[in-house]
């Protein structure tokens, strides 16, 4: 277990908290333990008109090195209770958890139990508070499709709120919750930016706790071709839930697409995670924010006129109707942006010759921007600007931030 900070170091950096490992000091840094605690750290981060920001994993944030001037919370409880039985005859099972708890330890948790519902979201650096606000979804599953209710503490009322899942409008990589945090969400195509609300970096809404419905079966259906692909069955197939975990953990890591353990070993980050994995050397590759663009959802004739090649799937465009999802990763690459990708360094006087930017994309998969090793803010976001750019030209299509981006 790493060892806890010193009395020297009062609080931590952002770069000690993020999986990309980049981000400014910090001037208020509060691990609450109880219910109370985090309530009340929150009512009064409000009251003094501080800036309040809820961490999770620190998977889905890129943060400005500039110090940052207001609380941040990380939410420490990390329990998990099994309720009741379903109030039917189907023989499922309601799970509450904590906020604070680690994602992939209550995924482990819930597929060693026999409950199915989450085990294609294994791997997923992050918090279960955090989950519900960005639905996170990989390998044929959502946690919408999982998720009861949410209970939070709502700032503007003052008051404890039940949110039932019609309440939490969850669609892609979105939700109730995270809508808060914007007056105008970006819009795909538009070039407008996010304007953010005065809740903004967290929700209106501080997740407290999440109540799910899961399936009693020791057995998950493999629900993304990929998936089934690496499991050597068809799509649909039953299989067993553990199987099916380690299958998509082994994807994950020939993607570089899962946490460097080595962040453990930073005193900030002890008491996180339950089981954490054995720490070799630091893989850049995984020093990054996770997927970093939104897989775009664009008009039929957008995608007739601009995507041929392109892999097309059904999608819901902003305002309801049917459109086509693409694949970011897919445009990254055929704008020119490939794996390994790295602009020149700011300081270089020319291109040629100049040592490349801290910042590029990973060498095994063209959707994460990484912390190559010292990397800053703008670093990162010169990079992001750039692909943009290119994407944009090529396929007339802005892709959209997927992390919390706060300067």
């Amino acid at each position: 277990m790493p060892a806890t900070p010193s009395a020297f170091e009062t609080t931590p950096t952002f770069a000690d908290l993020t999986t990309i490992r980049i981000g400014g000091p910090i001037d208020e840094f509060v691990r609450p333990e109880t219910r109370d605690e985090v309530i009340d750290t929150v009512r009064r981060a409000d009251a003094q008109g501080t800036r309040l920001c809820i961490i999770g994993g620190g998977s889905n944030m890129l943060v400005s090195d500039a110090p940052f001037h207001g609380v941040v919370v990380r939410d420490m409880r990390d329990g998990i209770r099994v309720s009741r039985s379903a109030p039917d005859d189907s023989g499922d099972v309601i799970v509450e958890a904590d906020a604070g708890a680690n994602w992939d330890d209550f995924v482990a948790w819930t597929v060693s139990e026999g409950y199915e519902g989450i085990e294609g979201l294994s791997g997923i650096p992050g918090s279960v508070g955090a989950s519900v606000v960005q639905n996170i979804g990989a390998y044929g599953q959502e946690v919408a499709s999982s998720v009861l209710s949410v209970t939070a503490w709502d700032r503007q009322a003052g008051a404890i709120v039940e949110i039932g899942h019609d309440n939490l409008a969850f669609g892609y990589r979105f939700s109730a919750l995270k809508a808060t945090m914007y007056e105008t969400p970006e819009v795909q195509g538009t070039g407008e930016g996010r304007r953010e609300t005065r809740w903004f970096p967290s929700p209106r809404y501080v997740v407290l706790a999440v109540t799910y419905r899961f399936r009693r079966s020791r057995q998950g259906t493999v629900g993304m071709g990929q998936l089934a692909k690496a499991l050597g069955v068809e799509k649909g197939t039953r299989m067993d839930l553990t199987d099916i975990r380690a299958a998509v953990l082994s994807i994950r890591a020939m993607k570089d697409m899962l946490e460097d353990p080595t962040r453990y070993a930073n005193p900030w980050m002890a008491g996180t995670k339950r089981e954490i994995p054995e720490a070799g050397e630091p893989n850049h590759n995984r020093w990054s924010c996770g997927s970093f663009f939104i897989n775009p959802v664009v008009t039929a004739e957008h995608a007739r006129r601009y995507l041929d090649g392109a892999p097309q799937y059904p999608g819901v465009l902003p305002d309801g109707t049917p459109g086509v999802k693409t694949s970011a990763a897919w445009l990254i690459d055929h704008a020119g942006f490939h794996k390994g990708f790295r602009l020149p360094g700011v300081a270089a006087d020319s291109a040629d010759g100049a040592e490349p930017s801290s910042a590029g994309l990973s060498t095994v998969h063209t959707l994460a921007l990484t912390n190559r090793g010292g990397a800053t803010f703008d670093d990162v976001w010169r990079l992001a600007s750039c692909i943009r750019r290119g994407v944009d030209d090529a396929y007339h299509i802005d892709l959209v931030p997927e992390p919390v981006v706060i300067r």
